[in-house]
């Protein structure tokens, strides 16, 4: 097989790599233990060889172009598998290193994920955390993420899923509500009630609340003066504070459960749940603090007491 990367061309691309992720060339060249001309000479060298702009640069911004973008997404993958295959012809696989960048809706991040973060860096101090709280679907290429957690699993057969957890749901009110409108007995019930609604990131649209009735699992529409978008805890804060009944997971609501600031509704007609799952891309090779993070976080949430 013929040659096609020298070793300048190798570091080239390295440079360029991280030139793209700290974007600097200085920050690069300090990284590197050079001087910013030759990560200038690199990125110069490989515009050259593509034939295609990989930056935009001024005298304050770097950007990469769209075809930096993409040269970049995929030059830190073709990396990030090298290293792997190193370390696993070199035995050193036992210290899981690097930068894990994982994206988590709000809630789980802030109840279940966070309160354990601290454990497993205490375990792979080598491991650097960067954490994105948000509801939105993530793109894994363009936005650099290793992992990611969601209330589904995926259609696409390029990622894996792990199943995380069926998470309880949960119809609560506070006492000063209830003392005002009435306690609700049945779903009936609730079309006489201000029902807090939460607005699904993807569709926009306001979700049914999830009940047994008669052994039968239903939806339910409900209405209500107050939407949320994005952020469920939101809508928490708001039925903490009065404002009407809300159904959430059971996790969020324990402590305020169990000192009284909410009250739970409708157990009879309980039970129901929503999963959640952690995905990542489907490599052949998948990097040691990726597989490190993925047996923690379903070791820990197994061994986590659930109320039910």
């Amino acid at each position: 097989m013929s040659r096609q990367f020298d070793d300048i061309l190798l570091g080239s691309i390295e440079l360029f790599c991280s030139a793209a992720e700290l974007g600097s060339f200085t920050a690069a060249a300090t990284a590197a233990a050079v001087t910013p001309a030759a990560v200038s000479r690199a990125v110069s060298r490989l515009e050259a060889r593509l034939g295609v702009r990989l930056f935009v640069r001024t005298t304050r911004t770097l950007h990469l172009t769209e075809a930096g973008r993409e040269y970049f997404d995929q030059c830190r993958q073709a990396l990030a598998q090298l290293v792997e295959a190193e370390r696993a012809v070199t035995g050193r696989q036992s210290a899981p290193s690097g930068l894990l960048r994982i994206s988590m809706p709000t809630p789980y991040g802030h109840y279940r994920v966070l309160p354990i973060l601290p454990e497993f860096t205490r375990r792979y101090p080598d491991v650097k955390v960067d954490f994105h709280l948000s509801n939105r679907n993530v793109d894994f290429g363009d936005e650099g993420f290793d992992l990611a957690i969601r209330g589904r699993a995926p259609a696409d057969s390029t990622m894996i899923s792990r199943p995380l957890e069926d998470a309880e749901l949960v119809v609560v009110a506070a006492p000063d509500y209830l003392k005002r409108m009435g306690t609700p007995k049945t779903p009936d019930d609730l079309r006489g009630h201000n029902c807090i609604q939460f607005a699904l990131p993807s569709t926009g649209r306001n979700i049914p609340w999830l009940l047994r009735v008669d052994g039968e699992d239903i939806e339910l529409p409900t209405e209500g003066l107050y939407c949320c978008a994005e952020d469920i805890l939101g809508a928490v804060t708001l039925a903490r504070a009065g404002g009407g009944l809300f159904q959430t997971y059971r996790f969020i609501v324990d402590a305020d459960l169990a000192a009284g600031r909410l009250v739970e509704l409708l157990p009879a007609y309980g039970g129901r749940s929503r999963p959640f799952c952690l995905i990542y891309p489907h490599h052949r090779h998948v990097a040691l603090r990726v597989r490190a993070f993925v047996d923690f976080l379903v070791e820990s949430l197994r061994a986590t007491p659930r109320r039910k």
